[in-house]
């Protein structure tokens, strides 16, 4: 039976023994954290508690110096406590962005997990990059197990995705009917000239793919609002579909605290990821979008999932 997938939100924790578990994806969960610790030690429980959360924050926060709490090390498939049918298959990426933290954490070497659970959501960090003998394998373990790729969540790297990446991932990604997720994170300075360069170029390799199934991740915030907006409309142009993230500090200790730069501001920010990612772009251009009216209602049971930065 495939597991439904659902992210719980940043934060997992779970009993084994006498020991409680904590793992904390985002810094701004790290306070609940610190006090869910408290309530687990109270109740007689050993914690132990681990998570990128943590290595963002440079291990400085209160939590840390918990008597009773040990921090850091490695707990196996921890991934499966966030989200019971995600799964990855190596670790690493070699792009060191600056705004990224896996490069840091993971290193910039792969590290293959060839006896990696095999479900429906693959969160490797850059698929594209992988040893291609190894992309192979991922793909026939799929292919043996039955298991369908519903989503690459970290999606592919531009500058390594080429007509045979294409190819090879081709037939799992779309009999899954998931996206083919990539970013477009900048345009300008060494780096986002070349980036630009590859990210239009993936875009057209992907035409004859259904907008729907075509999700860019563009970062805002991180160039002044007019080349932010000229990447979102670049990929519109191409029959893609933009998903907004603004940008944050690696250390936010909420889910609020935007980072503040070039000519934008926070309410800004927040206009052009809602219109966004609220799909409004396809009834109206940003000069239009009205802050108050919602593209469709929300549902009553509707959430806001933070690791596809989608409301699902």
């Amino acid at each position: 039976m495939i597991p439904a997938s659902k992210w719980v939100g940043g934060y997992a924790e779970w009993i084994e023994g006498d020991t409680a578990y904590l793992s904390v994806a985002f810094t701004w969960k790290l306070d609940h954290a610190f006090m869910r610790a408290l309530s687990f030690r109270a109740l007689g429980h050993k914690v132990r508690v681990g998570g990128p959360a943590l290595f963002q924050a440079k291990m400085q926060h209160e939590l840390v110096e918990l008597e009773g709490v040990q921090v850091g090390g490695d707990y196996p498939d921890a991934i499966a406590r966030h989200n019971p049918a995600a799964t990855v298959a190596s670790r690493g990426c070699p792009e060191g962005c600056s705004f990224c933290i896996v490069t840091p954490m993971e290193g910039a070497e792969f590290t293959l997990i060839p006896d990696f659970p095999v479900r429906p959501v693959l969160c490797d960090n850059n698929l594209s990059a992988l040893p291609p003998e190894y992309q192979d394998y991922i793909i026939r373990r799929y292919q043996e197990a039955g298991v369908p790729l519903l989503d690459a969540n970290s999606g592919f790297e531009p500058k390594t995705f080429t007509p045979d990446i294409y190819e090879r991932w081709k037939p799992l990604v779309n009999a899954g009917g998931g996206p083919w997720r990539f970013a477009y994170d900048e345009m300008h300075g060494p780096h986002g000239i070349v980036e630009r360069r590859e990210v239009l170029r993936v875009m057209r390799m992907l035409a004859d793919e259904p907008a729907k199934r075509k999700r860019v991740y563009v970062l805002i915030g991180n160039e002044p609002f007019a080349d932010c907006m000229q990447r979102i409309q670049e990929v519109i142009d191409h029959g893609c579909e933009p998903h907004v993230q603004p940008v944050m500090k690696l250390v936010a200790l909420s889910r609020d605290e935007l980072w503040i730069r070039h000519d934008w501001n926070e309410q800004l920010l927040r206009d052009v990821a809602r219109w966004a990612n609220q799909w409004v772009w396809r009834k109206a251009p940003f000069r239009e979008y009205v802050r108050s009216a919602r593209s469709k209602p929300r549902k009553a049971d509707e959430s806001y999932d933070e690791k596809q930065g989608l409301f699902v």
